[in-house]
């Protein structure tokens, strides 16, 4: 009679390529990817046109003197209907993402005016007439660098930059296709709130190449009949599938939304790009098992370590019975996790930059 404690070495093989594959999908490189406007602060009069058939767009890119990036600009853009029946007056504003670009859409035709302004420089302002349905897209906008900060000068709050820079992340596809929305090329990012935390989880388990993957990684495990409990077939397919996306979703919540958000720390890998090759492959290898806190000192990662192990218990309720083998599945799964981790962040460190199109150059991070 087989006994199912402790499985075959072929299954034991099988299960840490299966979770170094999940480890590099789920946990950075599957993750979330379109730049969110800021909320638009509008205020319009019932008799405003709604018609939206011949709107246009605006949208333009913030550098510096020296033709660097601003991210966290805030750009205001005012429009005025001067007919003498309809006359009113409508703002929206929105932030520079992290490559310094801002957009806004369905925008209906007629005069405007667009003011820029960022801590540290003079806010510069442009106008312009906006004609029906076109693209209007000034030249790079250089701000000026102010003589002096002026106390009442209007900034971009911390939890409007860290959207930005959510934002620049959201953009980041290896090959210009896989996710890759847990990684951070900022120098000094700023922490993200405990919303931006759970929206980041969300909209990397709802991303297509998830959904993908997942059922790229049902197929490989029904064609070697990994757990043989599900059968064969449609149905056995379609319960490994949801088995499959099960881990993901308990692993992102839980490792990357909930235990982040309840003990204060980033679910983010924090590019280093800079020092030796040994000392960059040390960072990425300890980045496994420590991580930034909102604080931003680096402390243990309990949230991705507990998340893993979290996972693993949980599958125990789904997984065929000959498959589960209780607390020695769950610690399993949770060392081939930090092992998965580890192997991922390597790839972060040394590979997935060279391959992820239009990342602006940021500066890298020193003194980590």
């Amino acid at each position: 009679m087989q006994h199912h404690n402790v499985p075959p070495l072929r299954h034991q093989t099988r299960r840490i390529f299966r979770c170094l594959a999940l480890c590099l999908i789920f946990g950075g490189l599957v993750a979330h990817a379109s730049a969110q406007q800021q909320p638009s602060q509008n205020t319009q009069l019932p008799n405003a046109p709604t018609s939206q058939s011949a709107s246009g767009s605006i949208s333009g890119t913030v550098t510096d003197p020296d033709g660097a990036i601003i991210a966290g600009a805030r750009i205001t853009l005012t429009r005025e209907n001067l007919s003498p029946s309809t006359q009113y007056t409508q703002d929206q504003q929105t932030i520079s993402s992290t490559d310094g670009s801002f957009t806004f859409s369905d925008i209906p035709p007629g005069p405007f005016a667009i003011t820029i302004s960022a801590a540290g420089f003079s806010p510069r302002q442009l106008s312009g007439t906006l004609h029906p349905g076109e693209h209007y897209e000034p030249s790079v906008i250089s701000l000026p660098e102010a003589a002096t900060v002026i106390d009442m000068q209007i900034t971009a709050s911390p939890q409007e930059v860290a959207q930005a820079q959510i934002e620049g992340e959201e953009k980041q596809r290896v090959l210009g296709i896989i996710p890759n929305f847990y990684v951070s090329y900022v120098s000094d990012p700023v922490p993200l709130t405990s919303k931006q935390k759970f929206e980041l989880a969300w909209k990397t388990l709802l991303d297509p190449v998830t959904f993908a993957a997942t059922g790229f990684i049902a197929g490989i495990e029904q064609a070697q009949d990994d757990f043989g409990g599900y059968g064969q077939g449609g149905q056995g397919y379609a319960k490994r599938y949801a088995a499959a996306y099960g881990n993901a979703i308990v692993g992102t919540a839980i490792g990357n939304a909930i235990l982040p958000a309840i003990l204060k720390q980033d679910p983010r890998y924090f590019y280093k790009g800079t020092g030796t090759t040994r000392s960059r492959a040390l960072y990425a290898m300890a980045n496994s098992v420590i991580c930034k806190g909102d604080n931003g000192h680096w402390q243990p990662n309990y949230s991705g370590i507990l998340g893993g192990a979290a996972a693993g218990s949980i599958s125990n309720f789904y997984y065929p019975s000959a498959d589960r083998n209780g607390a020695t599945l769950t610690i399993e799964n949770a060392a081939l996790g930090i092992a998965g981790s580890a192997i991922q962040n390597l790839f972060q460190e040394f590979v997935v930059r060279k391959l992820t199109p239009h990342l602006p150059d940021y500066k890298t991070q020193s003194g980590n």
